[in-house]
This record gives C-alpha cells, sequence and structure tokens, in this order.
C-alpha cells in the first residue's frame, strides 16, 4: 500500500507547516506557490538600507503557535521604540503630547469596545463558543454576540456619552487594526483580540505592534522550508481543482495535472477567485468569497530625514490612521512604519505620497523615500491580513472548515484564534488541518 499523496497549494506559513506535518506522518507531499518566493504575506526583504517586512511583522510569546516555532528554530525577538513625542488629529486639528497620554485618553472609549469580552469568549481559540450546544451559559448571551458582530467598534461609541477625541483615536486605532474601515468591521474581533490578550489592551498592543523577530519572519519560515525534503515549486499557480470524497485533482497553469489523494488550499479569500473548483465551492463559501473581507488597507515604510521618535494617529479617511517611527539608521535618518485603511489612497513607491502621510502630523518633516507593498493589488493575496465585516464574525470564515470531500482550507484566513494582524493564525490552521487529514487517511 502506497503512502498518502497531499499537495499543498500556497508556501506561506500555513502551507509550510502542513506540509512539514504531513511529511512526519509519513505522506507524499508536494507543493505548489504561485509567487517567485516563499513566506506568502510574510516577506522579509531588504529595502531602504535595512532589512524590513512587507507583510507580518510582530510576534509574541503569548501567541503559542508561533512561539513554538520561535522555540524550534532558535530565534530571538527585541522590541519596536517607544516614541518621544506623540502626534493626533482630531476635529481637523493636530494635538500632541506622550504614548502614554494617548493610552489615557483612550482606556474610557476602548473598555466600552470590550465590554462583554470576558462572557463573549470564554474559551477565546473556540470563538463560537457561546453559539455551540454545549454552551449553557445565562440566557440572552447568544443574542447578544450575534448583535454585536452587526455592530462596529465606532457604533458602540457614538451609541454612548463619548467626545469626538475620545471616538477619533479609536478610529485611528482600529482603521490600523483592522487595516480597513473601522465602520464596516465586526465589533466581535475586536473583544476577540482582547479576550486573547487576557483582557489587556496593554497585552494586546504588544501583542500586534511591539515585538519582532531579530532575524525577521524569513528566520521561521526559510527554516521550515530546510525541514522539507518534499517537491517545492514556485512560479507554480494553480488554475483548477476537482475534488470528491476520496481524491482530489490539482490543474497547473502550465497544463500539468496532479492527482492525489487530498489537497489543503492555503489560498487567501482575496486570492481563491484565480482558482476553479469542481464541483464549485458550497454557497456559503461563495457567498463569503463574494463578499470579501474588510482588508482594504496597506502598510507602507516611510524614510524620514534625520532623527525623530514620533507616533501618530489620524482617523478616517484619512491616508495614514497609525505612524511610528521603527528604525534609526547610522546615516542619522528615520524609517517609520505606517497603516492606512484604504490602499488606493497611498502609492508605496512614491515618495511625494508618503509625504502627504507626514504632512498629516509634522509638514516640516521631509520625506526621502518610501517602500511597501500593495497587498489588495496583488493577484495571489488580493487583501491584507483578514479582518472581518459586520455578521461576517458569525456568518463567514468557518464555512471553510469543512467541505465534505477531500480540498481542505487553511491559514490565516479561517483561524479559530489570531486570525488577523499576526503569523499565528496561519501556523494554527497549517497544524490543524493537516493533523485532521492525517487522521482520517492514516
Amino acid at each position: 500500500m502506497t503512502n498518502p499523496h497531499v499537495v499543498v497549494v500556497g508556501a506561506g506559513f500555513s502551507g509550510l507547516v502542513a506540509a512539514r506535518e504531513l511529511q512526519a506522518a509519513g505522506f507524499e507531499v508536494e507543493v505548489v506557490e504561485a509567487r517567485d518566493r516563499l513566506g506568502g504575506r510574510a516577506w522579509t526583504d531588504e529595502r531602504m538600507g535595512h532589512t524590513l517586512e512587507m507583510g507580518a511583522t510582530w510576534v509574541h510569546w503569548m501567541q503559542p503557535h508561533v512561539w513554538s516555532e520561535i522555540t524550534r528554530y532558535g530565534q530571538t525577538i527585541y522590541p519596536s521604540p517607544y516614541a518621544d513625542q506623540a502626534y493626533w488629529v482630531t476635529n481637523g486639528e493636530v494635538r500632541s503630547g506622550s504614548e502614554a497620554d494617548i493610552d489615557r485618553l483612550m482606556e474610557r472609549p476602548m473598555n466600552a469596545i470590550f465590554e462583554a469580552a470576558k462572557e463573549f469568549f470564554p474559551y477565546p481559540h473556540n470563538p463560537l463558543y457561546v453559539l455551540s450546544n454545549e454552551f449553557d451559559g445565562p440566557a440572552g448571551i447568544r443574542e447578544r454576540f450575534l448583535a454585536a458582530d452587526q455592530t462596529s467598534v465606532l457604533d458602540i461609541l457614538r451609541q454612548g456619552d463619548f467626545s469626538q477625541e475620545e471616538i477619533d483615536l479609536c478610529d485611528s486605532y482600529w482603521s490600523a487594526g483592522y487595516i480597513g474601515d473601522p465602520n464596516r468591521g465586526s465589533s466581535l474581533m475586536a473583544k476577540q483580540w482582547v479576550a486573547l490578550s487576557d483582557h489587556r489592551q496593554s497585552l494586546m498592543d504588544d501583542q500586534t505592534l511591539r515585538f519582532k523577530l531579530t532575524n525577521g519572519m524569513r528566520g521561521i519560515y526559510q527554516n521550515i522550508a530546510q525541514d522539507l525534503n518534499c517537491p517545492l515549486r514556485l512560479n507554480t499557480p494553480v488554475s483548477k481543482i476537482r475534488h470528491d470524497a476520496s481524491s482530489s485533482v490539482v490543474t497547473l497553469e502550465n497544463g500539468e495535472s496532479i492527482a492525489c489523494d487530498a489537497v489543503i488550499v492555503t489560498v487567501p479569500l482575496g486570492a481563491l477567485g484565480n482558482i476553479e473548483f469542481e464541483p464549485g465551492l458550497p454557497p456559503a463559501m461563495r457567498s463569503v468569497l463574494k463578499e470579501k473581507w474588510n482588508s482594504t488597507g496597506c502598510k507602507t515604510w516611510i524614510k524620514i530625514k534625520g532623527h525623530h521618535s514620533i507616533f501618530g494617529y489620524a482617523p478616517t479617511p484619512a491616508r495614514g490612521a497609525l505612524l511610528r517611527s521603527e528604525y534609526f539608521l547610522p546615516d542619522g535618518d528615520t524609517i517609520c512604519v505606517c497603516f492606512g485603511s484604504q490602499h488606493d489612497q497611498v502609492d508605496v513607491s512614491d515618495p511625494r505620497s508618503a509625504q502627504k502621510i507626514v504632512d498629516q502630523w509634522r509638514p516640516d518633516l521631509e520625506v526621502v523615500d518610501c517602500t511597501g507593498h500593495d497587498w489588495v493589488a496583488d493577484k495571489w493575496s488580493g487583501q491584507a491580513w483578514a479582518t472581518l465585516k459586520k455578521g461576517q464574525f458569525t456568518n463567514g470564515w468557518h464555512h471553510f472548515h469543512e467541505t465534505g470531500t477531500r480540498l481542505r482550507f487553511a491559514g490565516a484566513d479561517w483561524a479559530k484564534g489570531w486570525r488577523g494582524v499576526v503569523v499565528d493564525g496561519a501556523i494554527e490552521t497549517g497544524l490543524s488541518t493537516s493533523r485532521q487529514l492525517i487522521r482520517e487517511l492514516a
């Protein structure tokens, strides 16, 4: 009897981890990747005289899956700097102070956003638990949970007695965190993030925006790839997948077909339209595919002349919602990272576009260069990290957990834990999907 044969589509974190698990179980595995590189939406590159992350960046020891990989491959971390001066836009004017001042101003509205998180997420890595048959908590929680999914973080604040400054600060924060319009995002995602962070915003901030890998994300994804002894084919897009209850056939764009026992697709939702499925995906999946996520924003690296330790917030519809100094270069210049909610409002390769972002807070500063990658415009991603629109927390991502055939989905978009902003969820689903398949086929 031959060993089961599985094709993994995509060589990001989820695909590489799935291939490693399958290989360790004795399966025959091959990985096909459309891009000419590893990593997926994690991409460590040399730009503007420094090592920069085009995609996923921050990690933490309380992210269980990524920390296991950091331990496995002997990687180390270091913190992003705190800013000497903070600026925030509210009511059309720029105010200044410290990061601590911003934290104090945001505490009350953020507490309102996080309200009921302990009730809604008693098990943060089982996010729909209160809707399950196992839940036997107080009456009314299910209804409130569903209602919260139809409510944005800003809806919560506008229904309360919060000042415009408080609303603008939270608008800025979640424009960056949701990498999309916070008016359209589900408030349940914010509540789950804080539940995954021991219900402390300070810890949530540390998990999502404070600690980086000394060797970059490539210090992990390249090491995982080196542990594979199976075929790993770059520049190999998939055009079609036929699947049934006992087998799959993967057809490549070059016309080659690969017959296999099962296929794991780790392509993000925004790029699934590049693949034809036969039979077609179930209606619930197609509905989500048509709607897409709320992930419309971008990340830009901006080089500023001189040494400037700064932090900035600006609310919708600002070109950049969050700006922070990240690296101080030997030549005296500063590289800042910036997140905005609308990718089509920024040209990540044009310093004039970056100058307009910096002008929101400090028009006296001179932008000398910028770089980044437009993930939304990228054919092989079609989005930034996965963030959910209203209604998609309870009716969206989880539909991709079961297909009834030998077609399986993995990737950060479908994670039960950290679905957005960090790579932990990608590793989680690479593990869980491959192990489920191993149990089924062994």
